[in-house]
């Protein structure tokens, strides 16, 4: 996203996941819930569950349209399979608020259609979905799935980038689709090496065609040339923006 996102509202309908993939070794939700003796596989709908649609004591809703875009279950998958059940409610509630943006983060573009609301069409205009593929295997698993659904707005994520990560025959197909493509390092103990020279390769890729790009932040582990740098989890994102590779979506 374009915006800064502490700026913005988040809203967990629910907390918990399980791992699928390399890029979830050191899920941040994992260590943050090991903290205080909880299991992140577990899944349960949380007390902000109907958050979009409270209103206060005039019957006006707390979330107002100017809060900006709504990140969206950012502590699980939205399409994780312990939470099917609450997931129409939760397409229901998008659609009630449809003076709002959300935007959601996915490792399982494959499980889209569980649930989906009749009336899904084209995809509602206020929903915007990210498809985080961390390595090419991952890449070229999930994006032939998720670059054919209907979706409105679509972005890629590369974070936690953990390779050099080719994608140019999807920008070639797709490029008109792709709103964006973002690229991140690791945070937290035990963070993989992100390297500055795959960050590049992908802006190289996304410039080729005309794909707007983002280098979301560096990582805790962060090589530049033949130097590795330790980056604190507060200068992550500054030193990225830092590093001026940014697509301005007006220039594309």
């Amino acid at each position: 996203m374009r915006e800064t996102e502490a700026l913005m509202p988040f809203w967990n309908p629910w907390h918990g996941c399980t791992k699928c993939s390399p890029g979830c070794q050191n899920c941040y939700v994992y260590r943050r819930d090991a903290e205080f003796g909880k299991d992140a596989s577990i899944v349960k709908k949380t007390a902000s569950f109907d958050l979009p649609v409270r209103k206060d004591r005039k019957g006006v809703y707390k979330l107002k349209p100017e809060d900006g875009t709504v990140m969206t279950c950012f502590t699980s998958d939205f399409f994780h399979p312990d939470a099917d059940a609450w997931r129409p409610k939760v397409w229901q509630m998008m659609r009630e608020r449809s003076d709002l943006a959300f935007y959601f983060v996915t490792k399982r573009p494959e499980r889209f259609y569980e649930g989906l609301p009749a009336d899904w069409g084209d995809g509602y205009e206020n929903v915007h979905i990210c498809c985080t593929c961390e390595n090419q295997y991952q890449t070229d698993r999930r994006l032939p799935v998720f670059l054919n659904l209907p979706i409105r707005h679509k972005e890629i994520l590369h974070e936690p980038m953990l390779q050099e990560i080719h994608i140019e025959k999807y920008l070639e197909q797709y490029h008109d689709q792709i709103e964006c493509v973002s690229c991140g390092g690791e945070s937290g103990e035990g963070a993989r090496l992100c390297d500055y020279g795959w960050i590049i390769l992908t802006r190289m890729q996304c410039d080729k065609f005309g794909v707007p790009f983002h280098f979301h932040q560096t990582g805790s582990r962060f090589k530049r040339g033949n130097r590795i740098y330790h980056i604190g989890r507060k200068d992550q994102e500054e030193q990225a923006r830092k590093a001026g590779i940014d697509t301005p979506l007006s220039t594309v």
